[in-house]
């Protein structure tokens, strides 16, 4: 990001951002692991993770289909997840933050 002609760096991501990232992906119809991880802008090993702990609180639910012998999951959100994003969206509407970073 540039500001002023100057690089910028953008702020790192919180665990928050990260999860919500991915609950929001997956509820827009990403549904196979690796279309996720390139929605959610992280590697491999973080997205399996935070899948696992997602799957976990019951924010999503895991679907294994029987195909040509490859074990190919699926990733569904549920009510509970669709409920998250419903009251963090909310959230920023109540409490807009400016973008620190943006302003020049």
């Amino acid at each position: 990001m540039l500001c002023r002609g100057v690089a910028v760096m953008s702020p790192r991501r919180s665990r928050l951002e990260i999860r919500l990232s991915i609950l929001s992906a997956v509820r827009d119809g990403v549904d196979k692991p690796t279309r996720i991880m390139y929605a959610a802008n992280l590697s491999w090993k973080p997205t399996q993770r935070v899948l696992g702990q997602l799957l976990e609180q019951g924010l999503i639910s895991e679907e294994s289909g029987d195909g040509s012998g490859r074990s190919r999951r699926r990733y569904v959100i549920t009510d509970k997840g669709v409920a998250v994003l419903r009251y963090f969206d909310d959230a920023r509407k109540l409490l807009p933050i400016e973008d620190v970073y943006s302003q020049a």
